[in-house]
């Protein structure tokens, strides 16, 4: 089949970013359908394809056709650009989904609007559409305080409900965002859960003594963030848990951070006047080369803002990609992560907004390596048996075949899948 794939945040291996859609894609490939790829311009994207009428690009990566809209994206923007973003990507995918030649349209989100060249296209081509569901909206913008016009925050919900309508079927990244669909689609929608996944072949374990960091010592226990610096992440709980080091005089224990985003200067700023010199701020780094040193740290760190929505509605990359480097982690808000965690011991799981506890899980792994490194080779095994790149993006496939017979002409059902 020919799939027209949707997804305005598309990153390559080469980026600096989750590359979940380009493994998704490369698996269509390899069980023989063809896919095209439209994406934006993200600050962190990286793109080797020619130029193709004006400033539209378009060409091949790695086998995928890619076409790349000129509309910027960055977590520095405000609201106001980031939604003009969202609706110029809408509108432009819009145009393509009328003229390509396919047999599925396949969207991504975020945001919501990446659902309207679907929503659109089943009023004009009666074309199959897969909608996935990386986040839940208006849920999320709303329990932030991020969107409180009720005007906007009913349009968004309109488009939700009508977007799940038109879909044949949704996938949903974790069981929060499942749960978030069933409720408001069509009971008979088939509704798959496949979370985000571990590179089992790219973040492996490694040796914490091949760790150089300036301002890393080889005595230091040292945790890690990776990701945006954004109002979600909450990273105010880092300096925090850093501060409560401070006062203990652990001068051992040491948080990297890695990563850009909106709020990183005010993090910056608020650890220099401080004196946090526990806290090491890193640039953004290249998905390859962040692949062959996450598994020399310590301890990874799963952050987020206190917002429930976050409990059971979100699959970081992040937390992948630590439990396939084979590192504990330390998370900070209730929810299904953390009761795996808790199930599985390869962490702790503490309450938000809690320093102290933070910092007492901290010092607990670095005055117990063994049962640090105990736990660390548990998030493999987890990574391993639950969590495989290959086996997750084969159900997908597994979904997307199901499509075969209808396009050809034949009955079809699709019947409901869960993890």
């Amino acid at each position: 089949m020919k799939i027209l794939y949707f997804h305005q945040y598309f990153h390559t291996p080469r980026a600096v970013s989750g590359i979940r859609s380009y493994e998704m894609a490369q698996a269509l490939i390899k069980a023989g359908h063809s896919v095209t790829m439209v994406c934006g311009v993200s600050s962190s994207g990286v793109y080797d394809i020619p130029l193709w009428k004006g400033n539209v690009r378009r060409g091949y990566i790695d086998g995928i056709e890619v076409i790349q809209f000129p509309v910027k994206m960055s977590n520095y923007y405000s609201l106001l650009r980031r939604t003009v973003s969202f609706w110029s990507f809408a509108f432009n995918s819009i145009m393509i989904a009328l003229r390509e030649d396919y047999d599925l349209l396949f969207a991504t989100s975020t945001p919501l609007t990446a659902a309207l060249p679907g929503v659109v296209m089943k009023y004009f081509r009666k074309k199959p559409f897969v909608f996935e569901v990386r986040d839940l909206w208006p849920e999320l913008p709303r329990e932030m305080g991020v969107i409180k016009n009720p005007v906007v925050l009913g349009a968004m919900s309109f488009l939700e409900w009508i977007s799940y309508r038109k879909a044949d079927a949704c996938v949903g990244l974790s069981p929060g965002i499942v749960e978030g669909i069933k409720k408001r689609a069509p009971k008979d929608l088939p509704v798959a859960m496949i979370p985000n996944a571990s590179d089992l072949d790219l973040f492996v374990p490694g040796k914490r003594e091949d760790l150089r960091i300036d301002g890393v010592s080889e005595r230091d226990f040292v945790g890690v963030f990776t990701g945006t610096h954004g109002i979600a992440n909450g990273l105010n709980a880092a300096l925090d848990v850093a501060l409560e080091l401070k006062k203990r005089n652990r001068k051992d224990i040491k948080i990297v951070l890695i990563g850009d985003g909106r709020e990183k200067p005010c993090l910056e700023k608020r650890a220099a006047d401080q004196q946090l010199d526990n806290v090491i701020f890193k640039g953004r780094i290249p998905h390859l080369e962040l692949a062959k040193m996450l598994g020399r740290f310590d301890v990874g760190l799963m952050l987020l803002a206190n917002v429930p929505a976050f409990y059971y509605g979100t699959s970081p990359n992040k937390f992948f990609d630590y439990i396939s480097s084979g590192i504990p982690v330390i998370n900070n808000y209730p929810g299904w992560l953390a009761d795996m965690i808790t199930e599985y011991q390869f962490g702790v799981a503490i309450a938000p907004n809690d320093p102290v506890a933070f910092a007492d899980a901290l010092c607990y792994l670095a005055d117990n390596p063994s049962k640090a490194q105990e736990m660390g080779r548990r998030a493999r095994k987890v990574a391993e048996k639950r969590f495989s790149r290959e086996d997750l993006a084969s159900e997908l496939v597994a979904l997307i075949n199901k499509w075969e017979h209808r396009v050809a002409g034949y009955e079809y059902r699709l019947e409901d899948q869960t993890l």
